[in-house]
């Protein structure tokens, strides 16, 4: 290998590219492609996301209605079978909190959690959540545990 035979390794170099703005002879000289005026045949041109050729934008043309609350507080769920069946697993025995969900993976640490009543509850636990639905605390309640709100 000497230096007048060295190439560059096969497909690193994008050849056959349009040369354009190289003079009339090359057939794209002159507006090299762009046509004749308008925004896309300035330098510098970049078209706003959205943007439709001075209609009126789909983003603009639909009506818009009702209220997103920038307070709302969106809760994790669990529902009793899911927590009877790590009972029967055996991952939980007699209580079951925020921090033994989290070390299980079925919650994340940012978020509220929120206990919902499908499904039913043989054994007897002490739950602790941050919320709890009507009829899962009266379905722990029966099974003689105790629901407790963080």
């Amino acid at each position: 290998m000497e230096l007048h035979n060295l190439k560059p390794a096969k497909g690193s170099v994008k050849s056959g590219s349009k040369r354009l703005g190289r003079g009339e002879a090359t057939g794209n000289g002159g507006t090299a492609g762009r046509g004749h005026k308008g925004a896309k045949s300035r330098s510098g041109y970049s078209r706003k996301i959205g943007f439709e050729g001075g209609q009126m934008p789909l983003q603009r043309r639909v009506p818009k209605f009702g209220f997103t609350n920038p307070n709302r507080v969106e809760f994790q769920t669990l529902n009793l079978d899911r927590i009877q069946e790590l009972v029967e697993e055996g991952k939980i025995k007699d209580q079951i909190d925020f921090d033994t969900l989290l070390e299980l993976g079925y919650v994340k640490k940012n978020s509220p959690l929120k206990i919902l009543g499908r499904g039913e509850l043989k054994s007897k636990l002490k739950i602790t959540a941050h919320k709890f639905s009507a009829s899962a605390k009266s379905t722990i309640e029966a099974a003689g545990g105790e629901a407790v709100t963080i």
